[in-house]
């Protein structure tokens, strides 16, 4: 048994391309694999830990086996705890929307919680970088306003997929799968309801042998 750990990043809930995307993938998905475990986290629903100067001192002071207190000590250990539900998972879908060209900020400061120096990367001894979570596939289902198609001027506005997915093959991720609903705004209500149902579609056809 598997355990496939959804992340969700969009506050819009049924009016979420993304998540739409989404679910009907994870809804494939189990029907392939009954038995597997999926979890859902929502990140617009639930609280996150701050990464804030507590958690960062208590970072550097335990790692570095210097004297903490016991503030320091649980706010890192919050962070730590999120850290491992994120690596106890087997496989992983996110939903995520466009926004000003990048992700939503709660995705953002999820990200700088689970990646952390010794738990999800390394470095060798010629400075290169070791991504820590390996041979675990991902699911992106990506919603954008606009078109970023490449070789286009647009692309370079593209800092949502761009970055996702350098952050997620840095940790160790090498098996990338994504659909992109595009787009949403630009062209109007029924050209994004036809690109919703295509990558709908796109994303069931992938989910079976995920």
């Amino acid at each position: 048994m598997s355990r496939l750990l959804y992340v969700k990043a969009s506050p819009m809930k049924e009016r979420s391309y993304s998540v739409a995307v989404a679910d009907a993938f994870v809804e494939a998905y189990k029907k392939k694999h009954p038995k597997d475990e999926v979890k859902v986290l929502d990140l617009f629903a639930g609280k996150l830990p701050e990464f804030d100067f507590l958690a960062a001192s208590g970072k550097y002071n335990i790692m570095h086996g210097k004297p903490h207190s016991t503030k320091e000590k649980r706010a890192w250990e919050n962070v730590v705890a999120v850290i491992e539900e994120f690596k106890n998972a087997d496989k992983f879908v996110f939903a995520v929307p466009m926004w000003n060209f990048c992700i939503p900020y709660r995705l953002k400061q999820y990200i700088d919680i689970i990646v952390q120096p010794g738990l999800t990367f390394s470095m060798d001894e010629k400075g290169n970088y070791i991504g820590l979570v390996k041979n675990k596939p991902v699911f992106v289902a990506y919603a954008r306003g606009g078109r970023y198609p490449p070789g286009s001027p647009q692309e370079a506005f593209d800092l949502q997929k761009r970055y996702l997915e350098l952050i997620l093959a840095f940790v160790g991720f090498d098996n990338i799968r994504s659909v992109a609903v595009e787009p949403t705004l630009a062209e109007g209500p029924e050209a994004a309801q036809k690109q919703k149902a295509e990558a709908i579609e796109k994303a069931k056809e992938i989910a079976p042998t995920f």
